[in-house]
């Protein structure tokens, strides 16, 4: 039973019994409660931030954020790696996606993780250095080489997935399940715009020009 979700649900009921006070706005049963949570949720205050008074927009603080959030996930990702044999935050997340996924081509691996060719060229060499993945030549592409996870980068990983999942769960802060939810909700909205720009491979000097024009014509059709 998932009793941190128990717990959350009788503090609403609790708050929801002590805002419905005498004259009660809402019935004092299951509907009334459901009533209540809707109106708590369309009629929140518009969140203030720093600057705002001075016409910082609402896109500016989203990009803050986003920077600052990716800060402070990969400062606890540096508790992972302190005295371990991983070079980078990098090292762990290719091992994970390759136990996650299977075996793939090396760019399938550098675009699932969202990252250039050299930068995720580099990563893989120096994975394949500490025999923690393999390549093999595609069957479908002689071209092409096929990345693997070895027994050692399978026993590396393990070693430390216990820090791993800490690291990450505690990115999430305080959050409960419900604003979790929602905010893979909305970051998986941001994430579906941006991914088929960025498999398009487009040059850099065009790309601000066709993201912009992906988001006019989403709103025109809208």
């Amino acid at each position: 039973m998932n009793y941190e979700l128990l717990k959350n649900v009788i503090d609403l009921v609790q708050e929801f019994e002590e805002e419905n006070t005498q004259p009660l706005k809402y019935q004092n049963n299951v509907k009334g409660f459901q009533e209540w949570i809707t109106d708590r949720e369309t009629n929140k205050p518009e969140p203030q931030w720093e600057g705002k008074e001075l016409g910082r927009s609402a896109e500016s603080v989203i990009n803050t954020l986003i920077v600052h959030m990716n800060r402070y996930a990969k400062s606890y990702s540096k508790s992972v790696i302190h005295d371990s044999e991983f070079s980078t935050q990098e090292d762990f997340i290719y091992l994970i996606n390759l136990k996650a996924f299977g075996a793939m081509s090396k760019m399938e691996l550098i675009k699932k993780n969202i990252q250039e060719k050299p930068a995720g060229m580099q990563i893989i060499n120096r994975l394949i250095a500490n025999g923690w993945i393999t390549q093999t030549t595609s069957e479908k592409d002689k071209r092409s080489k096929v990345i693997s996870m070895t027994a050692a980068g399978e026993k590396i990983l393990q070693e430390h997935m216990d820090k791993i999942r800490k690291a990450t769960q505690i990115v999430t802060g305080n959050l409960n399940d419900t604003e979790k939810m929602e905010l893979i909700r909305l970051l998986t909205a941001l994430n579906d715009f941006h991914l088929p720009l960025y498999q398009k491979n487009i040059p850099p000097e065009l790309l601000l020009e066709e993201a912009i024009k992906t988001s006019e014509k989403k709103e025109e059709k809208e």
